[in-house]
């Protein structure tokens, strides 16, 4: 699996967590009553937006990542240093 999958099946697993979650506590609390079919929902359309802008992004930033951030990576420079 390539780094980039990696990392984007990492930001989707995680928005879709978020989202379930939110829908979840909105219920126990009584701000947003709801169902499970909302809670999941609410993270299957987190995660989606997920995969659209981590593919997006991949055109954008560092296609290597599903960052929009350019690379974050660093070299070695003589004398042990780091170059930014």
């Amino acid at each position: 699996m390539s780094v980039f999958l990696k990392d984007l099946l990492e930001r989707v697993t995680a928005t879709f967590s978020a989202g379930f979650v939110a829908a979840l506590v909105a219920n126990w609390t009584g701000a947003i009553p709801s169902d499970w079919k909302a809670w999941l929902l609410t993270g299957v359309l987190a995660g989606a937006a997920s995969v659209v802008k981590g593919l997006a992004a991949k055109k954008i930033g560092d296609p290597s990542s599903a960052s929009a951030a350019p690379s974050l990576k660093t070299e070695q420079v003589a004398g042990g240093g780091h170059s930014a």
